[in-house]
C-alpha cells in the first residue's frame, strides 16, 4: 500500500485530496505548511508527495528541494493556481514527476497519482533487481570484470582485485608491472570483435606477483538494458591448488586449453613445457579436427613470449597471390589493388610468435622466401627493395604427409627440416579413448552456458557409441555432435535419438556386451571414482553402477 502525503496551506484542498485518495485505496497524510511537512518526513517515507507550490511564506519548491535531498525515491507533484511555464520548467529541472493545476478535478488527480506510483513500483523493482546484482557482484568468489568496447576497465569485484592485483586506481586492464600474459586481453577483444563467448583453461597468468597462479577464463558480450552491445564481461576462476595438485600427481586432465589425460596427451604436456621458453620452431602435425591451434597457444602463452603477439594465419584460406602480401606486406602501387602500405604478418608477430596453419598449402616460391625468414629472420615487402628485421618464433601446422609432397616436388625439403626441428603429433581421437569421456563432460559444461540449459550427462547408449565410432573429425566432430544434441534435447541426459544419425547406426551396429566394462572403468578413472559422478556421466543411476562394477569385478586398483 503506497503512502502519499499532501501538503497545501488550504484545509478543504488538502482534506478532499485525502478523501479521494483514501477512497481509492491509498495511505494519505495530510500537512498544512513547511514546518509540518518537514517533521512528518523526519519520521516517514512517503511514496507520493503531493504539495502546493505556493504555502504562505515558503514554497513548495523549497518542499522538492528537501525531499530529493534527503529521499530521492520519493516522487513529487505539483499544485498550483497559476501555471506558468517557468514554475513548471523549474520544478521539472528539480526532479518533480508531474504538476496538475487547481481546480483539481477528481478523475485529473487519480490519473495523475496512479501513473506516478506505477512509475515509482517500476523504478523500485529495478532498483532491488540492481542492488541484487550488485550483492551477488560483491560477494562472488570468482572474479567479475567488466570492460567496454574499447577494452576500456569499467568495473571489477574484490576478487577479481585479489586474482590480478587490481586496486582502488587500476583503470587498465593490462598492468604492465604486473608482466602477465596478457591472453585474458587478448580473448576478451575477440570477443568483442566476434560477439561470441570464449573459454581459456588453466591458464598460466605469467603475474610477476602472483608467481604459477593457474586460472580458468569466461568471456562473454556485454548488452545494455536495451539489448544494445556495449563491451564485455571476463569470469575468472582461480584453480592454482587444483593445478600444482594434478601436476604433483603427474597426471593433468586439463592443460592450458587442452583437454585429456591419456599417455600420449602427458607426454605432449611435457613437451610443450620443455618448448615453451624456447625459440626453437615447431611443426605440429595431426587430422583436421585434433586442436593444432590449442597446441600452438599452448606454447606461446606457456612461454617468456605470452604477453608479446600471437598472430595466427591459415595458409589454405589466403589465395595463392595474396599470401605472399599477407606475410610480408607490400607497398603502395606494388600491384593493382595495393592502393597503401600494408604491414605483414611476420612484422606484426615482432617479439612474439607467428602460427602457419596448413603450410603444406603454400607455394614454391613462398617456400622459398619462407626459408629465408627462417634463416636469417628478415625479409622485403612486395615492391619494396628495404630488409625489415624480425624476431619472431614460428610454429607451423599441417594435416598432409609433408614427406609424400616433398618426393613429389610439392614442397622443398630443406624447408621441411627447418620447421620440423621439433615435431609435435597429435594422436587421432580414435587412438585415445580413454580421453572420450573427459571430453564429454567439457562439452556438456561449455553448452550449458551457451545454451543456458541443465544436461548433466549422457545416455550409456551415448557412451557406447562415442566409444566405438572411428571419429573421422576427431574432436571438432565431437563438438558439433554434442551441440546439436542440445539443440534437440529438453531432458537432462542426452539420449542416442538426440546424436546425428551416423551415431545412432554405431548403436545399431550390435555393440557388444563385453566392451561395456571397459567403458565403465575409464569413466570411474576419469571421475577419480567418484560413483555419483561416474553415474550421471554414463547416465545410469547409482544403484546400476554398483551393481555392474559387482557383475564385472571392477577393483580400484585395475
Amino acid at each position: 500500500m503506497a503512502n502519499i502525503i499532501v501538503v497545501d496551506d488550504e484545509y478543504w484542498i488538502r482534506n478532499t485530496f485525502k478523501d479521494f485518495l483514501t477512497e481509492a485505496g491509498y495511505d494519505v497524510f495530510t500537512a498544512g505548511d513547511y514546518s509540518e511537512a518537514m517533521s512528518m518526513f523526519a519520521i516517514n517515507d512517503f511514496d507520493l508527495v503531493i504539495v502546493d507550490i505556493i504555502l504562505g511564506d515558503r514554497s513548495g519548491i523549497d518542499i522538492l528541494r528537501e525531499i530529493k535531498t534527503k529521499n530521492p525515491a520519493s516522487l513529487v507533484v505539483m499544485i498550483t493556481g497559476y501555471p506558468q511555464i517557468e514554475t513548471a520548467s523549474e520544478a521539472v529541472r528539480l526532479g518533480a514527476f508531474d504538476y496538475i493545476t487547481k481546480p483539481v478535478k477528481k478523475d485529473a488527480l487519480l490519473h495523475v497519482v496512479n501513473t506516478a506510483l506505477s512509475y515509482k513500483s517500476l523504478v523500485d523493482e529495478k532498483e532491488r533487481y540492481r542492488m541484487h546484482l550488485e550483492a551477488i557482484f560483491r560477494s562472488a568468489k570468482f572474479g567479475i570484470i567488466t570492460v567496454d568496447k574499447e577494452l576500456h576497465l569499467v568495473r571489477f569485484n574484490g576478487a577479481a582485485a585479489k586474482i590480478c592485483g587490481f586496486t582502488d586506481t587500476t583503470d587498465d586492464l593490462y598492468l604492465p608491472e604486473s608482466q602477465c600474459s596478457k591472453r585474458c586481453l587478448f580473448t576478451l577483444r575477440e570477443t568483442i570483435e566476434t560477439k561470441k563467448s570464449h573459454d581459456i583453461y588453466r591458464l598460466e597468468c605469467k603475474h610477476k606477483l602472483k608467481s604459477g597462479q593457474v586460472v580458468n577464463i569466461t568471456t562473454y558480450p556485454m548488452c545494455d538494458e536495451h539489448e544494445r552491445f556495449c563491451g564485455g564481461v571476463m569470469i575468472v576462476h582461480d584453480e592454482t591448488t587444483l593445478a600444482e595438485l594434478e601436476m604433483k600427481i603427474g597426471n593433468p586432465r586439463k592443460y592450458h586449453n587442452i583437454i585429456g589425460q591419456s599417455e600420449k596427451m602427458q607426454q605432449i604436456y611435457s613437451l610443450i613445457e620443455t618448448l615453451s621458453n624456447l625459440k626453437t620452431t615447431v611443426l605440429i602435425t595431426g587430422e583436421n579436427g585434433t586442436g593444432k591451434e590449442l597446441i600452438a597457444e599452448a606454447i606461446h602463452f606457456r612461454g617468456q613470449r605470452s604477453n608479446k603477439p600471437l598472430v595466427k594465419v591459415n595458409c589454405s584460406a589466403i589465395s595463392e597471390h595474396l599470401l605472399e602480401s599477407e606475410l610480408f606486406g607490400h607497398v603502395k602501387g606494388a600491384f593493382t589493388d595495393a592502393i597503401s602500405d600494408s604491414t605483414g604478418r611476420f612484422q606484426k608477430a615482432d617479439s612474439g610468435t607467428i602460427f602457419l596453419d596448413e603450410i603444406g598449402d603454400i607455394t614454391t616460391a613462398t617456400q622459398l622466401k619462407l626459408m629465408r625468414v627462417l634463416q636469417e629472420m628478415e625479409f622485403e615487402k612486395v615492391g619494396s627493395s628495404t630488409t625489415i628485421k624480425v624476431d619472431v618464433r614460428v610454429i607451423a601446422a599441417t594435416n598432409q604427409c609433408l614427406k609424400d609432397k616433398i618426393k613429389r616436388g610439392q614442397f622443398r625439403q630443406d624447408l621441411y627440416y627447418r620447421l620440423r626441428v621439433v615435431e609435435i603429433n597429435l594422436p587421432p581421437l580414435k587412438d585415445r579413448k580413454e580421453d572420450i569421456p573427459l571430453l564429454v563432460e567439457h562439452f556438456l559444461e561449455k553448452f550449458n552456458r551457451d545454451f543456458k540449459k541443465e544436461i548433466h550427462s549422457v545416455s550409456t547408449d551415448v557412451m557406447k557409441a562415442f566409444m566405438h565410432y572411428p571419429w573421422p573429425g576427431n574432436i571438432r566432430e565431437m563438438q558439433h555432435a554434442i551441440e546439436h544434441a542440445f539443440v534437440l534435447s529438453n531432458q537432462r541426459t542426452i539420449t542416442i535419438d538426440d546424436l546425428p544419425e551416423e551415431f545412432r547406426d554405431v548403436v545399431s551396429a550390435n555393440i557388444k556386451q563385453e566392451h561395456e566394462p571397459q567403458i565403465i572403468r575409464i569413466a570411474l578413472k576419469n571421475s577419480k571414482w567418484n560413483k555419483s559422478k561416474t553415474a550421471r556421466l554414463l547416465g545410469i543411476d547409482r544403484k546400476t553402477l554398483y551393481n555392474k562394477i559387482s557383475l564385472y569385478g571392477i577393483k580400484k586398483d585395475d
